[in-house]
């Protein structure tokens, strides 16, 4: 099957720009010492691209907004079974902006980066599944 070739290059921009966050966020831990709170940002980058990536295909605009509750939502629209796990995402939300600025919340730890890291991965192989193989290539 054929598919609108602007709509495979959009889509695929999306997803290849939630994939680089993806390896940002593991990147980050390699560092010495780790960039944890940086990680975290890229996680949340990670969900957030993936789910735009996910509504583009579906010709599903969406505001501006790192919200991944309103874009969850969105996503659930077109695909209910993606809830749970973008109930799981919907806290991530925050890491757009927590420890981004001095006087932000003491340093994550690293288990909760690798919490964080493991959940933007199954949420991007989850919204990224279902595709097409010409958006994944």
């Amino acid at each position: 099957m054929s598919h609108d070739p602007d709509l495979v290059s959009e889509t695929k921009m999306w997803f290849k720009k939630a994939a680089a966050d993806l390896r940002a966020a593991e990147h980050d831990l390699l560092a010495s010492p780790p960039l944890l709170e940086d990680s975290l940002f890229h996680c949340q980058q990670t969900v957030e691209k993936a789910m735009k990536g996910f509504l583009v295909w579906h010709d599903c605009p969406f505001r501006k907004t790192h919200s991944l509750e309103e874009i969850g939502e969105q996503c659930l629209e077109i695909d209910p079974a993606l809830k749970p796990l973008v109930d799981l995402a919907v806290p991530l939300t925050q890491y757009a902006w927590a420890f981004r600025y001095p006087g932000q919340p003491e340093e994550p730890t690293r288990e909760e980066v690798e919490e964080a890291r493991a959940l933007a991965r199954r949420v991007y192989e989850a919204l990224l599944a279902p595709l097409p193989n010409a958006v994944r290539q």
